[in-house]
């Protein structure tokens, strides 16, 4: 396992523990509704985060905080991962899945897509 590998299996350790502390009563019990409310949760975060860069130009802009941007994106982070979880995918899974995308971008930009 190469440090990589090492880090994202702490990731997913940590995620696991941390929905087991929750005790998550109301978290849906199937897979499909589970991933769709981690993506609803996405899909928030990403908002929030979308709110700290000012891309509203007829409002007065604010600065850019990159530590509250940075906690924006490890929320997102938390729900990307717990949804890898319930999908059963694995850190090395994610990062097999993540080098195979990668390569079909490459491929794309390769032949002008």
């Amino acid at each position: 396992m190469n440090q990589y590998e090492d880090t994202l299996e702490k990731i997913f350790d940590e995620q696991k523990k941390l929905v087991d502390y929750l005790g998550l009563d109301r978290y849906p019990k199937k897979t499909d509704e589970r991933v769709s409310a981690l993506m609803t949760a996405v899909i928030h975060e990403a908002i929030e985060l979308q709110d700290l860069t000012s891309w509203k130009w007829w409002k007065k802009p604010t600065i850019f905080e990159t530590d509250k941007a940075q906690t924006e994106l490890i929320d997102i982070l938390h729900f990307v991962i717990q949804a890898a979880i319930e999908l059963e995918m694995t850190p090395l899974k994610v990062l097999e899945e993540y080098m195979n995308k990668n390569y079909v971008n490459r491929e794309r930009k390769r032949l002008g897509y």
